[in-house]
């Protein structure tokens, strides 16, 4: 992690002095990025995989479904892990902390993160909270052990708490839809917010480094991530079956496009769905799999019942559009697409991000110069 950038230098004596592995359940689920999947290590009946698993920069589950699903195998939905310490650390260099700064570290999980800030700047400087009771309680216990007492809070995040603040740094690591005005008020001014935030186009997320400023917080993207959602803003399930009622593609209309699926369909990690997100309001995207040579992408409205979608086929120069409802998805998709175009197919990292009492405003490049309102989160 040292060679990568990673891990920086002066957060080398915490990282040897906190054991990732002093933080994780017996039962735990290591997330393997290339196929999506999470497998069941026991440290019970297997230590060695247990022990090889917390030792690789791998994300690991360590809660399904807000607990209600214990194992053995996954659940539906993973809702705590302890992050791949490559991102951990990535963050931790992106907050810049120096001696004695207050952090509100904001999704306790494991409490390694905790641990961490702890260990550089001292217990006392150190407020970690976790809407799970269950999760906070196991945390602080395992921070006890280490001889460690940093001030574990069970409560909504997304208030802060306002009972330690202020903060020079508020440390998010769970994803966000939309960042709440009162860590703003709970930050002395010139001091940072760090989160990963994203929209509802789909699960990705990208770190924002916010400076904040009086009432007003901004800053630049740093890099492109995944995390688990706060729980309030998870967001709206999609049923296609409310939008296709009538029967699949019956009554759409219906055009052709000249656009290559690996031209729109970039991957996970990539500017493009990140950059369509920040352009297109209020909508899910759904990539099917690939069948007989085609693949279909779905666009969901969340505002109404609107829908649209894309067909790929294997070698050929034109993809099929259907269309339907009141909003014209895929033209808002597509004129998003263009827009990205012309300015030469900007990375995640020249956009930034705005937030005030009026609400969150995205930029290219210069908030002054090119920036548009991102509406708030439907729930």
């Amino acid at each position: 992690m040292l060679e990568s950038g990673a891990l920086s230098s002066d957060w080398m004596p915490s990282f040897s002095a906190v054991d990732r592995a002093a933080f994780l359940p017996d039962l735990m689920w290591p997330y393997d990025l290339l196929t999506r999947t999470s497998v069941c290590v026991d440290k019970r009946a297997d230590p060695v995989a247990w022990y090889a698993a917390a030792d690789s920069n791998v994300p690991i589950v360590t809660q399904w479904d807000d607990g209600a699903h214990l194992g053995p195998g996954p659940g539906k939905l993973s809702t705590s892990s302890s992050s791949m310490p490559s991102t951990v650390f990535s963050l931790l260099r992106d907050l810049d902390v120096d001696a004695g700064m207050r952090v509100l570290d904001v999704g306790t999980g494991t409490g390694e993160t905790a641990a961490l800030l702890s260990h550089r700047l001292g217990e006392r400087n150190v407020t970690s909270i976790d809407v799970d009771a269950v999760v906070a309680a196991t945390a602080r216990d395992r921070l006890l052990k280490l001889g460690l007492r940093p001030e574990v809070i069970t409560g909504d995040g997304f208030e802060g708490y306002v009972a330690a603040a202020p903060y020079d740094r508020i440390l998010a690591t769970v994803g966000l839809r939309q960042l709440p005005m009162e860590w703003v008020a709970q930050t002395r001014r010139g001091g940072v917010i760090l989160a990963p935030w994203g929209t509802s186009y789909g699960n990705a997320d990208a770190v924002v480094r916010l400076v904040v400023d009086g009432e007003t917080a901004t800053g630049p993207f740093t890099r492109l991530v995944e995390f688990m959602k706060l729980r309030a803003q998870r967001g709206p399930a999609v049923q296609p079956a409310d939008y296709l009622s009538a029967g699949p593609l019956k009554g759409a209309d219906q055009s052709t496009v000249a656009l290559a699926e690996e031209d729109f369909l970039t991957g996970q990690f990539t500017d493009l769905p990140f950059v369509l997100g920040l352009r297109v309001p209020h909508c899910r995207q759904a990539v099917a799999d690939k069948r007989g040579g085609e693949r279909p992408v779905w666009f969901y409205s969340l505002i109404d019942t609107s829908w649209a979608c894309v067909m790929f086929r294997d070698g050929q120069e034109h993809a099929s559009v259907w269309q339907s409802g009141s909003r014209r998805l895929w033209d808002e998709v597509r004129e998003a697409y263009d827009w990205w175009k012309e300015r030469g197919f900007p990375e995640v990292t020249r956009f930034g991000l705005t937030i005030d009492a009026s609400g969150q405003r995205a930029w290219l490049d210069d908030p002054a110069k090119e920036s548009w309102s991102v509406p708030p989160l439907l729930l």
